[in-house]
């Protein structure tokens, strides 16, 4: 297996431009490389995720079905955020298949869909306690939408977090007696899980 560096910018993307690999969320492109694998020679987009401390290799020809894209523009950013005042539309499903529902709304990398899922599943002081799978699903829709918001507004990691927090806490009042309901039912749902 050899490696040999490719010029900079393929198929729309160059190197330590940020890109978003739905699985994973924001990274940065440090090299576009071709490697000889088994006679044949691939070219790769190098992608590291500084956070995670992971370097992820795509091949070329699969960052469409990969669904690999560029930062969101500015205005669908605002977007999203104004999705975080909306009401939360939670599904009367069993918790699992919302759990599902939400977390391929996180791995689709649509910037819209994750906030949906932060605007959701976000809980005021004033509410009852997360269930711990409803945590690890805020957690990480929250962390997507941050490092994006945070890389296409050039603002650091706890600014961006600030300003979505911000942001969830102009949207209407929750905490009533169906927020606790259901609550109550995804916490018996993860101890039967």
């Amino acid at each position: 297996m050899t490696t040999k560096k490719t010029p900079q910018g393929k198929h729309g993307f160059k190197t330590n431009e940020h890109v978003v690999y739905p699985s994973h969320g924001v990274g940065r492109i440090v090299a576009i490389e071709e490697q000889a694998i088994a006679g044949h020679t691939l070219e790769l987009f190098v992608i590291s995720f500084e956070k995670d401390k992971m370097t992820l290799r795509v091949p070329v020809a699969k960052v469409a079905s990969a669904g690999m894209r560029k930062l969101s523009e500015p205005d669908l950013v605002t977007k999203s955020l104004e999705t975080l005042t909306g009401r939360a539309r939670v599904k009367k499903t069993m918790w699992s298949r919302r759990a599902q529902e939400y977390e391929a709304k996180i791995n689709s990398g649509d910037l819209i869909s994750i906030a949906e899922v932060v605007r959701d599943l976000f809980r005021a002081d004033t509410q009852p306690e997360q269930s711990y799978s409803e945590r690890q699903l805020y957690e990480s829709a929250l962390d997507r939408m941050m490092r994006e918001v945070a890389a296409v507004q050039k603002l650091t990691d706890s600014e961006a977090q600030k300003l979505i927090e911000a942001q969830l806490a102009k949207g209407p009042r929750r905490g009533g007696k169906a927020d606790e309901a259901e609550a109550e039912e995804a916490e018996a749902q993860d101890e039967a899980a």
